[in-house]
């Protein structure tokens, strides 16, 4: 992912930019008592008059001195071990000197104060959230971010918290970014929206020190289709104008026919207390068109590929349950209406409205086994190869 986006990782920062003097407790203050030609202040704000170096270095021998008139006893005090994947940050008499480590490490006691800054890749994922797509979609998305520092300092100096820093980012990129595109766009083009919000988030840590390594969305469900799912032009897949014409054959059933043509027409249903007279039997339930017009795309190839029986129980918007079944054991497979003949591998429970949109590419089927609409009695794994199903229908 990074080779094609043409992202290339950072390298460990300079850390010789921060002067100090050979001996060590001078710290910073060599450019200060002698300035070197051409040489470039660490921290602008660094003190430059003379008084206030004086005291810096005097202070600093001083304590250079107490610790070796107090060796050995002082030495378990003063001397740290940085292990190489570790720099340690001292602060000297509150300025910074240059990242110290890997190895043993000597700080003056009472004078310097240290922070350990762990190098290697941290890894934490931001926490499902609902955004609302361009189109009006509603949809549960995360992300998986990995990030290292590269530079020790900046990360010290520049921000206090990294990981919550860097979290808040990544949330906000992928906000602005969700928010200007199609829920199609989402679902199909994950890995080139992960890459653009890869160089965004890094024109933004990259002053702080940090470098995210890799970023990942995850669309965990669809929650609301878009405003303009049913209007009709923007479907183009078979099953999904196959679950318009029962949707809409249903309703008007549902109505007695009354009610005229038009997107408002799926706002006056109620499915929880459906009117008298709308028999179970008028219409063909949505699942049964659904699940039989699965039937074209099975193949041998993918009865090899999944080799497994499901049963489906799917729940009726009356509150009603029908029983189906997709048998991929043997020649092309089949689709049918009630039990399995033989024992079904899995058996799979869900609503109509969620047979629908899994069927639709709407769903996955891990989004839906997670947030708890897809109910799996049988082996989990076998479950989850309901998804090369559901790429045969592209």
């Amino acid at each position: 992912m990074l080779c094609r986006s043409g992202y290339r990782p950072l390298p460990l920062g300079n850390f010789d930019r921060f002067r100090q003097s050979s001996l060590g407790f001078l710290g910073s203050q060599k450019g200060c008592l002698f300035p070197e030609p051409g040489a470039v202040e660490a921290e602008a704000d660094a003190p430059q008059t003379w008084p206030s170096c004086i005291c810096h270095g005097l202070i600093s021998f001083l304590g250079f001195l107490l610790l070796l008139v107090t060796f050995p006893i002082s030495g378990w005090f003063a001397l740290k071990i940085v292990p190489t994947y570790e720099r340690m940050i001292v602060f000297r008499l509150g300025q910074i000197r240059t990242p110290q480590g890997p190895g043993v490490v000597l700080l003056l006691t009472f004078i310097d104060s240290f922070q350990r800054v762990d190098l290697r890749t941290r890894a934490f994922n931001v926490p499902p959230c609902k955004l609302a797509s361009k189109d009006g979609a509603v949809l549960s998305v995360g992300a998986d971010v990995q990030f290292r520092i590269w530079d020790p300092v900046l990360s010290v100096m520049t921000v206090k918290d990294v990981n919550t820093a860097t979290r808040v980012t990544a949330q906000n990129a992928m906000s602005k970014a969700l928010l200007r595109r199609p829920l199609r766009d989402i679902q199909m083009e994950k890995l080139k929206i992960s890459e653009q919000l890869l160089l965004e988030i890094n024109d933004v840590t990259r002053a702080w020190g940090l470098e995210v390594d890799r970023m990942e969305l995850a669309v965990e469900a669809v929650l609301q289709l878009p405003q303009d799912s049913l209007a009709g032009p923007g479907l183009d897949s078979p099953l999904q104008q196959l679950a318009l014409h029962f949707l809409k054959g249903g309703m008007s059933s549902v109505a007695g026919g009354a009610l005229p043509p038009g997107p408002d027409t799926v706002e006056m249903v109620n499915e929880v207390e459906p009117p008298v007279g709308a028999g179970p039997g008028s219409k063909q339930p949505l699942a049964e068109g659904l699940l039989t017009a699965l039937q074209p795309y099975l193949s041998e190839a993918l009865v090899s590929q999944v080799g497994a029986c499901y049963q489906f129980n799917v729940i009726l918007p009356s509150g009603t349950q029908s029983t189906y079944f997709l048998d991929l054991t043997t020649g092309q497979g089949w689709v049918g209406c009630g039990v399995p003949d033989g024992i079904p591998d899995v058996v799979v429970e869900m609503a109509e409205a969620d047979l629908r949109a899994l069927l639709c590419r709407e769903l996955r089927p891990l989004g839906a086994y997670m947030s708890g609409r897809l109910k799996v009695k049988g082996d989990l794994v076998v479950a989850m190869k309901l998804e090369a199903v559901l790429r045969a229908l592209k």
